[in-house]
């Protein structure tokens, strides 16, 4: 703008001095920065909410499983008393053998609803989405992962996430900044850091589970992929059908 002014304003002498213009440039330069600053507390703001309502999930689901036991635990209890006022042994033995498990289950959903750290580490895909050797690794507290999983491949993505490796842990935060950091040089974002993807294929993170002595019940290390999969297959089909047709 300065050089146009300059050329447009010669004839009569009007220039623009370097003091106005070096205030002009810090100006738009401190504009940028705080509309830079305006949209990262934007999105903190929204991930903080993301959060928060996660937590709200997570503890309405750990307050419907101690109802749940406690009424199945109240009906054993009754049922108990029945069979022992009738001399049953051998059925009030397995009520009680069956309370105890009820018991066990409570106090364990106790202490993972008291520990805020615990939880379980998801480690995804979405092959037609973003391609082959990234994944999306990240942690939830929800009784059941899977429900996290399936919000997360809602319709801002095309397909369905493959699930490669769901890993219940005391310390879920922990595991998660801790694979993090081995993968800090695959990151895909770096601006934002909440954004959880890493340019990695499965099978090494994988191997980084196994390094760290976690204990993994299963993972599947080449993804399914199956709607992807398929959209591939009926696109060449129809690729096929229009060219014959073009060709005849």
């Amino acid at each position: 703008a300065k050089e146009t002014i300059v050329k447009l304003g010669g004839t009569m002498n009007i220039r623009v001095t370097e003091g106005y213009h070096r205030l002009r440039v810090e100006e738009l330069e401190l504009t940028a920065d705080y509309l830079a600053k305006v949209a990262e507390q934007k999105e903190k703001d929204q991930e903080e909410r993301a959060r928060l309502k996660e937590e709200e999930i997570a503890r309405r689901e750990f307050e419907r499983e101690q109802d749940r036991l406690r009424k199945e635990q109240a009906h054993y209890e009754s049922t108990l008393a029945t069979m022992r006022d009738q001399g049953d042994e051998a059925a009030a033995s397995e009520l009680e053998a069956k309370l105890n498990e009820i018991g066990d289950a409570l106090d364990g959903l106790s202490k993972r609803s008291a520990n805020i750290r615990a939880g379980h580490v998801y480690v995804i895909s979405n092959v037609g989405a973003f391609g082959p050797n990234m994944v999306k690794i990240g942690m939830t507290r929800r009784l059941d992962p899977m429900d996290r999983v399936r919000e997360l491949g809602d319709a801002s993505v095309p397909f369905h996430y493959d699930v490669h490796a769901l890993v219940f842990s005391d310390d879920a935060v922990g595991l998660e900044t801790q694979l993090h950091h081995e993968l800090e040089t695959a990151r895909v974002n770096y601006v934002n850091m909440r954004r959880e993807f890493f340019r990695v294929d499965p099978k090494t993170v994988h191997q980084m589970l196994d390094r760290f002595g976690v204990t993994i019940v299963e993972y599947v290390e080449e993804p399914e992929a199956l709607e992807w999969r398929q959209s591939e297959n009926r696109r060449k089909e129809l690729l096929a059908a229009q060219s014959g047709a073009t060709v005849s």
